[in-house]
């Protein structure tokens, strides 16, 4: 019997390291890369970085790219070479597009071309998965496990511990419990939680659906902002509300709620973006200045979860087409979609609006 932790349990390590600010060890064959988020290392540690041999590196998207106006010879990223003397306010700089009007100079930022980029790619997977700025410091080692076991950091071998793999082992259900609901007394709520150390996601069964005929459900991304605090600048708190009140007028149906907030990357992130939004940018603009796509969600995770629960077809409440394709993608029979159109005012007119323009949202 072994105790050594499984290589989901090294990514889930790894993402906590470096949301506390420790350096991680990716490796692929002998050598490898000590990689550190440019947003929680320490002064400290980005001196012992620049103290080894090799040239230091911050790996950004290529969606930051753009906004720096820095090559991204790697296709979907950028290894920009830190100067020497660039300190820990520089690389915030960098990463962190909040100053970038009132100091647009950070130039000219020279990259990296040439050999592998794929380490700092699963750095940056990691950067995202731990919803911290998609930017890294990383440095090239020539030992990896050496170096990694000196010091006691964790090490992801990219053999059997690559965060950047599309593969995703479903959720497992931990407990139902019945749970009385203003819009139905006849509720249950199912907690679901992954094996990788992430967030649980939670179901609410209302009624008794059917499991030989398409279930009314929602798929329903956490918003901490619309859902609780009641948030004008988005329409997610009524569209919770109405989603739960249609389903209980039905008499049974689902609601997935799904801990990926602001579009999967996180709250502290959503909230950098709402700022660059103050600024004049719109949604989609403030997710690519500030590294990240569109959308990060992975709705393969309520896909799951709903074949887990016994069904095959959906009516689906949505104003997201590309939610359609994505439940059939995923071996869901999507029998209707059925429209939410609520929530629209003063404060969220060019939200809306963005949503349908970029995003092909039916409103």
């Amino acid at each position: 019997m072994s105790f050594a932790p499984t290589p989901e349990e090294r990514i889930a390590r790894a993402r906590a390291d470096l949301r506390l600010g420790v350096p991680v060890v990716l490796s692929a064959g002998g050598g490898g890369i000590l990689v550190a988020a440019a947003e929680t290392a320490p002064p400290v540690r980005l001196a012992a970085m620049r103290a080894l041999a090799a040239p230091l590196v911050l790996a950004v998207t290529a969606r930051r790219a753009v906004t720096l106006k820095a090559r991204a010879y790697d296709g979907d990223l950028a290894r920009i070479r830190v100067p020497a003397d660039a300190d820990a306010a520089w690389l915030r700089a960098v990463a962190d597009p909040k100053d970038d009007l009132s100091h647009p100079m950070k130039g000219p930022l020279m990259t990296e071309r040439g050999g592998s980029a794929a380490l700092h790619r699963a750095g940056l997977a990691l950067a995202k998965q731990a919803r911290l700025l998609p930017a890294v410091l990383a440095v090239e080692l020539s030992d990896a496990a050496t170096f990694a076991a000196l010091h006691g950091l964790t090490r992801l071998d990219m053999a059997d511990a690559d965060p950047t793999r599309a593969d995703m082992r479903p959720p497992r259900e931990v407990v139902a419990a019945r749970l009385p609901l203003e819009v139905s007394e006849a509720g249950r709520l199912h907690v679901f939680r992954p094996d990788d150390g992430g967030e649980e996601h939670y179901a609410v069964e209302i009624g008794t659906p059917s499991r030989r005929a398409p279930v009314l459900v929602r798929l329903h991304s956490a918003c901490f902002t619309g859902d609780v605090l009641g948030s004008l600048k988005c329409d997610c708190g009524p569209q919770l509300r109405a989603a739960m009140a249609q389903i209980g007028e039905a008499g049974a149906g689902i609601l997935l709620y799904l801990n990926q907030e602001g579009r999967g990357i996180g709250l502290a992130n959503k909230m950098r973006a709402y700022a660059l939004q103050d600024q004049g940018f719109d949604t989609v603009e403030a997710n690519h200045r500030l590294g990240f796509e569109d959308d990060e969600r992975d709705f393969r995770i309520g896909a799951e979860i709903l074949k887990s629960l016994g069904f095959s077809a959906v009516r689906l409440m949505t104003n997201n087409p590309a939610k359609l394709a994505m439940m059939e993608g995923c071996g869901l029979h999507v029998a209707e979609r059925v429209p939410l159109k609520v929530g629209r005012t003063s404060h969220n007119t060019g939200y809306l609006t963005t949503k349908a323009e970029k995003s092909g949202h039916l409103l």
